[in-house]
């Protein structure tokens, strides 16, 4: 009998780029000057904060800085599984990451799942280690680690926002 193998990971399309659907008092240029994603990109791999926007079960907000990496077009990250924000993804997925900079915006919507593929998980325990100096694997405690996939991604510079805000659109099935 051959041997099958494994399929190698896709790697997920960039889509085109779009305008962000804002009121028309935003003033926001039509055509081309969209932000590039190899942008949007560098921004998230060089970021060493993240903020991590989850919702309560009641859907009450909550938000916390965290460190995190940007592997492979997934933005991963740790915590402890009884943590706010571990709690809040199990109960609701969907979360929102952003960086710091409300200058150069970055932001990336879509839903978090708790990692447990091996070769995965080295990947993004060398990207910490490269990074923060540690390993996800390492910590203490209950450690969860979560990834997520864009679904939805913005970008912006606060100096042109109306003329280069650009928005990203990916295909989830």
């Amino acid at each position: 009998m051959p041997k099958t193998r494994k399929a190698p990971a896709r790697k997920r399309a960039i889509p085109k780029p779009t305008r962000p659907v804002m009121p028309e008092g935003y003033e926001l240029k039509k055509g081309p000057g969209f932000l590039p994603w190899s942008g949007l990109d560098e921004q998230f791999t060089r970021a060493h904060n993240y903020w991590v926007a989850t919702s309560r079960p009641d859907g009450r907000p909550h938000v916390m800085p965290v460190w995190g990496v940007w592997v492979d077009g997934m933005f991963s990250f740790s915590t402890d599984r009884q943590s706010r924000k571990a709690r809040n993804l199990a109960s609701n997925p969907g979360m929102v990451v952003h960086l710091e900079s409300g200058d150069e915006v970055a932001i990336l919507e879509g839903v978090a799942e708790d990692l447990n593929d091996p070769k995965v998980l080295a990947k993004i325990d060398d990207a910490f280690e490269a990074k923060y100096g540690m390993r996800v694997s390492t910590i203490p405690g209950d450690v969860v680690i979560f990834g997520m996939r864009p679904r939805v991604a913005f970008a912006w510079r606060e100096k042109d926002f109306n003329k280069v805000a650009t928005r990203w659109v990916f295909d989830v099935g």
